[in-house]
């Protein structure tokens, strides 16, 4: 193992919904599954709306079903620092993507990508904003993270040697093709 770390910033619009949930789902399996591989974890918005603010409530009852505290999370928005902070920006959607590329300055050494890259076998590619729907699409969110997190997560150990170790918790549903 090198003795280097990995810094991850999880992005959507407004920082309480899926960025969060994203954090929170690879905060954990990170914790159970390669607590070795060093990393920096944190989410932010690529919009100023929530700033400051709590998750949405949906989302904190989402991840508390799966033993996942993100309540204490407060809302904050990319900066163009964040581009030389962090080794890896990852979108949640192409809207947001997009915006993270305009933003990105041009000296920067980031992986801007979308989450879902990392997501085998994953029939989506972008996590969809569940904010104007119930709580089914909360769970969508969670399972959607939870592949994406867990392809970053084996992309990263491979990175630097780890084996890494096997979940011992449900795999997450994959979406059926649209």
């Amino acid at each position: 193992m090198q003795d280097s770390y990995h810094s991850i910033l999880f992005c959507c619009m407004g920082n309480i919904c899926r960025s969060p949930t994203a954090e929170g789902v690879f905060r954990k399996l990170h914790q159970e599954l390669a607590p070795q591989l060093k990393l920096h974890i944190a989410s932010a918005g690529t919009h100023d709306y929530h700033v400051g603010e709590a998750p949405d409530a949906r989302a904190v009852l989402a991840a508390r079903e799966q033993n996942i505290d993100i309540s204490a999370h407060r809302g904050r928005v990319v900066t163009t620092d964040d581009f030389s902070r962090f080794d890896y920006i990852l979108a949640m959607d192409r809207a947001n993507l997009s915006r993270l590329q305009r933003l990105r300055p041009a000296t920067s050494r980031a992986d801007v990508r979308l989450l879902l890259a990392f997501a085998e076998d994953c029939a989506i590619e972008e996590v969809p904003d569940p904010y104007y729907g119930g709580l089914t699409g909360f769970e969508q969110v969670l399972d959607l993270v939870q592949q994406g997190s867990m392809g970053l997560l084996a992309h990263l150990c491979r990175e630097q040697g780890i084996t890494l170790q096997s979940p011992d918790y449900p795999r997450a549903k994959k979406p059926a093709r649209s």
